[in-house]
């Protein structure tokens, strides 16, 4: 199984540390990457990190993870409560995927509590700020050591 993990992030994530920072908090999504690449680094884990705001190019990377990647974090954003393309999408995928939002969702408005990505994903991280994709990424590695063996 490969040691390639994709960090796919949704639409608005590109405004992450400027969008809502009480919800949010101050750290932007580049922060976000270099901690996830410094981290990969030291999991011997290599990383693909995209955003986009747009569903058909994450369900693009979900189909190309399909074929080279050994695991899945995906924080869909607005996409986790409407989704269903990008729930069929990860259903092709077999290796580990795990769900990521910076938020616990299930603190905020109700249509927020609902995630069609949470009925493929190995599990699902909420509520740790961006720290969550830290611990997403030790989780996904660890189920691709698993998954190998």
């Amino acid at each position: 199984m490969s040691r390639l993990a994709f960090i796919l992030n949704g639409p608005n994530l590109n405004l992450l540390g400027k969008r809502q920072p009480h919800i949010y908090g101050h750290e932007t999504l580049a922060d976000v990457e270099k901690d996830c690449r410094a981290l990969a680094k030291e999991l011997k884990v290599d990383l693909r990190f995209h955003q986009s705001n747009r569903e058909y190019e994450i369900i693009d990377w979900v189909h190309e993870a399909r074929e080279i990647a050994g695991g899945i974090v995906i924080n869909p954003a607005a996409f986790t409560h409407t989704s269903v393309a990008i729930l069929d999408a990860l259903n092709t995928f077999e290796g580990p995927v795990i769900e990521v939002h910076i938020s616990n969702v299930h603190k905020r408005e109700e249509f927020r509590h609902h995630s069609f990505v949470s009925g493929r994903a190995d599990g699902v991280i909420a509520g740790f700020g961006t720290q969550g994709y830290q611990l997403a990424l030790r989780r996904v590695a660890r189920l691709m050591v698993e998954k190998k063996a």
